[in-house]
């Protein structure tokens, strides 16, 4: 090989510096303005947005300075609503996945490592989990315990924690048989400290991927449930639930739903582009 292809090959495998990947830049400032203006709403909005004024329901956006984003049919200012809603779909989405996360964790890495019965056993479980209709059961819940915001956290742990118990048992299953955990073994190492000491941090991976995309998706879907009436009590600033009293005024008041949904789509794009890159990153397999 000449050195001119030499140096081409290295060229080519030259690391990409970090502002100039496309995904970490724009997801990593949409995810930071978005928690910045949410971790400031107390101090920026102090009455959470549900300051009523009727003498200007409706007005629209950027026609006064009090008012950018316009208003709701009961004068409530868009914008206030909008950062003081992230609130609670940002509680929603990183509560819930954590939750998730721990649940999964704890499951995959006894069923990983124990095998036998402990496997069998909790993989048969995730199945059944699996096949379990999520919106038929969080209707037939929300008509019986109602709408809350530890219900919904509670409901969406119990719903995804499979994934992070699937996605651990997987690297278990390889990390139990690699050489640096069998010395411990033969060290006499106590179990407990194998699993948290030497397979759980090169789980980190995957995992961290996962829940990076899972944020996003948890978010989306507390919106969702919440439109559909299922999720926040809609006497609390959401985004779902604005979307939910804006659809009527689509046609004559587009603001009250367009921004909502804005929040939302922007919020999703940031974590997701976090995802993609922290792939990109972790995956040998992408490079």
């Amino acid at each position: 090989m000449s050195a001119s292809e030499n140096t081409q090959v290295i060229k080519m495998a030259k690391p990409k510096r970090w502002y100039r990947s496309f995904e970490l830049v724009v997801g990593a400032l949409l995810t930071f303005v978005m928690l910045a203006l949410v971790l400031l709403s107390p101090w920026l909005y102090p009455d959470g947005g549900s300051h009523i004024d009727l003498m200007h329901r409706l007005q629209t956006p950027f026609s006064s300075m009090q008012h950018l984003l316009g208003t709701d049919p009961l004068g409530r200012d868009i914008l206030a609503r909008v950062i003081v809603g992230g609130q609670v779909s940002l509680l929603i989405g990183f509560t819930s996945v954590v939750g998730s996360l721990v649940l999964g964790a704890i499951i995959g890495l006894i069923a990983g490592f124990y095998r036998g019965f402990w496997d069998m056993f909790l993989m048969r479980f995730a199945d059944v989990q699996l096949a379990l209709p999520f919106i038929l059961l969080a209707i037939t819940f929300t008509a019986i315990v109602g709408s809350s915001i530890g219900f919904l956290i509670l409901f969406m742990i119990m719903a995804q924690w499979v994934q992070y118990a699937r996605v651990i048992r997987g690297s278990v299953l390889s990390l139990r048989e690699r050489e640096f955990v069998q010395a411990a073994r033969a060290s006499a190492i106590p179990t407990h400290l194998i699993i948290f000491r030497h397979i759980l941090p090169n789980c980190f991976g995957p995992v961290l991927i996962l829940t990076m995309l899972n944020i996003g998706n948890n978010i989306l879907l507390a919106s969702s449930l919440s439109f559909l009436g299922l999720g926040v009590d809609p006497s609390v600033a959401s985004w779902g639930g604005m979307l939910a009293d804006g659809r009527t005024y689509m046609q004559t008041a587009w603001w009250v739903c367009v921004f909502p949904g804005l929040a939302i789509m922007l919020t999703v794009l940031g974590m997701n582009l976090l995802g993609d890159w922290l792939r990109d990153r972790l995956d040998p397999s992408s490079h």
